[in-house]
């Protein structure tokens, strides 16, 4: 093996040396039941990210234009409960943010497809601790989502 072949097989990660050991792992959400690609299927990192800056955004606007003069108390304190309570409320109603609206996702719970509110309050404070979303599964699912019982996918 040449060295470039070596350092080739640790910067693409465990799972791409695996899939060429002959490792199937199948695509991600097919263990869930979900699609491969279109609707249904599991939203991908990108979207989720622009989704929850969208809402950020969002947030912030509203924290500086109605609530407080102060961008840093607007970033600091206002915004973040604007957006705890965002989340949970839409979350828990509609199944999506306007982030996750704008951008096609919706949050569905696994066994019901509706997230109740006691599921979208978990999942949000799981999001807000932030360690529980970078940690993934090999569907995609972040920790809070899988602790939460649910499933991001595309509208």
């Amino acid at each position: 093996m040449d060295n470039r072949q070596a350092l080739g097989s640790w910067l693409s990660g465990p799972r791409a040396a695996a899939e060429e050991a002959g490792v199937d792992f199948g695509y991600r959400g097919e263990q869930l039941g979900l699609p491969e690609e279109g609707p249904g299927s599991i939203a991908r990192p990108g979207r989720r990210l622009g989704a929850l800056a969208v809402d950020w955004g969002l947030c912030l606007l509203i924290a500086y234009g109605l609530i407080t003069q102060s961008y840093n108390d607007a970033a600091q304190i206002w915004a973040p409960l604007i957006m705890f309570a965002l989340m949970v409320l839409t979350v828990g109603s509609v199944g999506f943010t306007p982030g996750k609206r704008l951008l096609g996702l919706r949050v569905l719970a696994l066994e019901t497809g509706g997230v109740s509110p006691w599921r979208a309050v978990l999942r949000t404070v799981l999001l807000f601790l932030a360690i529980p979303a970078l940690i993934w599964d090999r569907d995609g699912r972040g920790l809070h989502d899988r602790l939460a019982g649910t499933v991001e996918v595309r509208i």
